[in-house]
This record gives C-alpha cells, sequence and structure tokens, in this order.
C-alpha cells in the first residue's frame, strides 16, 4: 500500500474523530478529551464515543460487502440497496416492531440476517443462481421493489409512535446508540471478517469471468452464492443496530479503484473497508449538527453525497484514456453481441465499468 494514501486516510480518520468528539452541545476542547472530567467524560465516553466507533465500523462493513457484490458480480452498480439485501435486512427488523410482538435486542440480528438472505437468495434464484452479472441486477432490483413495498405496507399498519420510529430507521441513523449496539456487533465480525478474508481471492478470480474462473477450478455460481453470504454477515447485523445507512456500499469501492487504480480486488478491499468508515463517520456530523438541537439520520446524508460522487465517478471511469466509451455496456457488465443481437459476457469486462487497454 502507498504509505502517503495510509498517512492521508489516517490525518482524516483523527480529524473527523476529533470533530465528532468535540462538536456539539456542550462542546468539548480538544485538549480535554485525553482526560475528560465531569460532564464532559459522561458526554465523551457514553455518548459521542460509541456513536463514532459504530458510525466506523458500519462503514466499515457496508463498504467492504458493497466491493464483494460489486467484484462477485462484475458490475459497478451492484449495491445491497439493489439487490434486494439491505430490504429484506430492514423488513425482517421492522416486522416484529409493527407486529407488537416482543424479542430481546440480541436477537434482532438474526432477524435481520434472515431477511437479508431472503432477499438475496430470492435475487440470485429468480435470476438463475447468479449465472449472468446483468440478470443478477435487474432480479435484485425488482425484489428490492417488492420487499420496499412491504415496508410500506407495514408502516401504514404501524401506529404513529411506531411509524415515526420505522421511518427513522429505514432512513439509517445513529442516534441514541450505545455501547451494548457496538458490542452487539462483535459476535458478528467475528464470523464475518475470516470469511471476508477467504472470500477475497476468490473475487479476483470471479472478475476474469466465469469461462475464467471454471478454467481456474472456481464454479461462478457457488461462488456468487458464497460471495452474497459474507456480504449478508457484513450487512444485516449493521441493518438491525443502524437501520440501511444508503449508498455506502456504493460509494466506497468506487473511491478505492478510482484512488488506487493499480491494485486488485484483494487490496480494494481494505481501502473499500476505509473509506466506508471515512464516509458514514463524515456523514454523521452534519446529521448531528446541521439542523441542532433536532438530528437528521445518517443515512440521507450518506445518499446526498454518494449519488452525486458515485455518478460523477462512473462518468469519468466509463471513458477510456482516449475519451471514447469503446463498446462495452457499462451499465450491465455486458460486452459483445450474439447474432441474436443480445448482449454477451465477456471474461475481460472489468468490474469498475472501465476499459481495459
Amino acid at each position: 500500500m502507498n504509505t502517503r494514501h495510509i498517512a492521508v486516510a489516517a490525518g482524516l480518520l483523527v480529524l473527523v474523530a476529533g470533530c465528532a468528539l468535540c462538536l456539539g452541545t456542550p462542546f468539548v476542547p480538544p485538549q480535554k478529551l485525553l482526560g475528560p472530567t465531569g460532564a464532559d467524560a459522561v458526554v465523551v465516553a457514553e455518548l459521542r464515543l460509541p456513536r463514532l466507533v459504530l458510525a466506523l465500523v458500519a462503514g466499515a462493513c457496508l463498504g467492504a460487502a458493497g466491493l464483494v457484490l460489486q467484484e462477485a458480480l462484475r458490475n459497478p452498480l451492484a449495491v445491497p440497496e439493489m439487490l434486494g439485501v439491505s430490504s429484506g435486512a430492514a423488513l425482517g427488523v421492522a416486522a416484529p416492531l409493527v407486529l407488537a410482538v416482543a424479542l430481546p435486542a440480541a436477537v434482532q440480528p438474526l432477524l435481520a440476517i434472515g431477511g437479508a438472505l431472503l432477499g438475496g437468495g430470492l435475487t440470485l434464484l429468480a435470476a438463475g443462481l447468479g449465472r449472468g452479472p446483468a440478470a443478477v441486477l435487474l432480479t435484485g432490483a425488482a425484489v428490492a421493489a417488492a420487499l420496499q413495498a412491504g415496508l410500506l405496507v407495514l408502516m401504514v399498519l404501524a401506529d404513529q409512535l411506531d411509524l415515526q420510529l420505522i421511518y427513522r430507521y429505514l432512513l439509517g441513523s445513529l442516534s441514541a446508540r450505545t455501547w451494548d449496539d457496538v458490542t452487539g456487533l462483535w459476535p458478528w465480525l467475528v464470523v464475518a471478517v475470516p470469511a471476508l478474508l477467504l472470500c477475497a481471492p476468490v473475487l479476483a478470480v470471479l472478475r476474469l469471468g466465469d469461462d475464467d474462473a471454471q478454467a481456474l477450478g472456481v464454479r461462478a455460481g457457488r461462488a456468487r452464492v458464497g460471495a452474497l453470504f459474507v456480504a449478508v454477515v457484513l450487512i444485516a447485523p449493521v441493518v438491525a443496530v443502524c437501520g440501511p445507512v444508503a449508498w455506502v456500499g456504493f460509494l466506497a469501492p468506487h473511491l478505492a479503484r478510482r484512488l488506487h487504480p493499480d491494485a486488485t480486488a484483494v487490496g480494494w478491499l481494505p481501502w473499500a473497508a476505509a473509506y466506508g468508515a471515512l464516509v458514514v463517520a463524515c456523514a454523521d456530523l452534519p446529521a448531528r449538527l446541521a439542523l441542532a438541537p433536532t438530528e437528521t439520520p445518517v443515512g440521507a446524508w450518506t445518499a446526498l453525497l454518494g449519488v452525486p460522487v458515485g455518478v460523477a465517478m462512473l462518468r469519468t471511469r466509463g471513458r477510456g484514456r482516449d475519451g471514447r466509451h469503446g463498446d462495452e455496456d457499462r451499465t450491465t457488465g455486458m460486452t459483445g453481441r450474439a447474432p441474436d443481437g443480445t448482449a454477451q459476457p465477456t471474461a475481460l469486462a472489468p468490474a469498475d465499468g472501465g476499459v481495459r487497454s
């Protein structure tokens, strides 16, 4: 890794962390962060620090999961929000709340994982177990829309108080989160991180295309199912705690590819996690402070940041070095034409939508 990039990322992290711990009501001077006393100690240690840690962990999980999905499907638009994963997890958590089913907090990640597996599994099954990247993405959009319709039905059935809670949850919020919420994520990370490390080399093979992956001994369909499971274990516990924080899984992988163009899927993975953590931590600052004392959902700010920046990066990455687009269809990751005029997958189609020279 480039030491300059590491130094810049570390500097940004220190700056964002300092702002997150100092800014707000009451303001805590930076010199008191190392030894806060009295009310400042309670504000920093019990309110702002767990929220900051949760923002960093959630962003890292969502960024890594976004890269896994994009590389496994060889499509730069493959994000949790468009594959039914986030919507399924949100539905699993919101349904017991509306139906007044009393469940312990420890069960919520299980419900989120079940809902995410339902949404992602339906997507892969309906698309033929992931045999075509374009089919998976289009089917995922349909599954996500159906699950979101189910969430809307729940919102109609909810009373006013539950409706406010569900609405804030569905936008993604870090409000009133404590150390209990942070510690609830660690058991799932113990499972997800080793699985992610095992999955990373397979992503580099899937990036070559199904035919080349098969020649190297990797079954593309099964590998995509495994990648989906890893992404679900990363996404669902975060959604259970914070709600579906939008577009982090889209923006962070593109930042990793754009800022580190010479890396591989294995090299992009830690950078996607790091940029995801920074994106959520940065977005939480205006979420807390922009309309103070009223807090706004952090997911609204990540969407406001992620959509225009992501579209701008896709437009610039969609051009070759000479400024021309070439023959590849970057929306679907397909290239070439069969005799009947349909697009065919290519073993060399890059996941980031760029053109290989």
